[in-house]
């Protein structure tokens, strides 16, 4: 049951993430669904040792979602440093 928590919340996640960098039009529910996922990763690497919080997408918190959804901004603003040299 906890994986299908942390694709419904990962998707959640990597939605709001591209709404929030303007890739929402380029992106679709797969994408969205990945992105939250390693976002959710990346952001439980970035603000567990800066900020002492962690959070999960296997069980649903806001703090967790908060977290996924900083991951995935993150996540993104890399794409695009890569992928266009610049940020959004």
């Amino acid at each position: 049951m906890g994986w299908i928590i942390a694709l419904v919340v990962g998707g959640i996640a990597g939605w709001l993430a591209s709404l929030l960098m303007k890739r929402d039009a380029s992106m679709g529910v797969f994408l969205n669904i990945v992105v939250g996922c390693v976002g959710s990763v990346i952001g439980n690497a970035i603000a567990g040792p800066l900020l002492g919080i962690s959070g999960s997408v296997q069980e649903f918190s806001l703090t967790g979602l908060l977290v996924a959804v900083l991951g995935a901004s993150v996540l993104l603003g890399i794409l695009n440093l890569i992928k266009r040299g610049r940020l959004r």
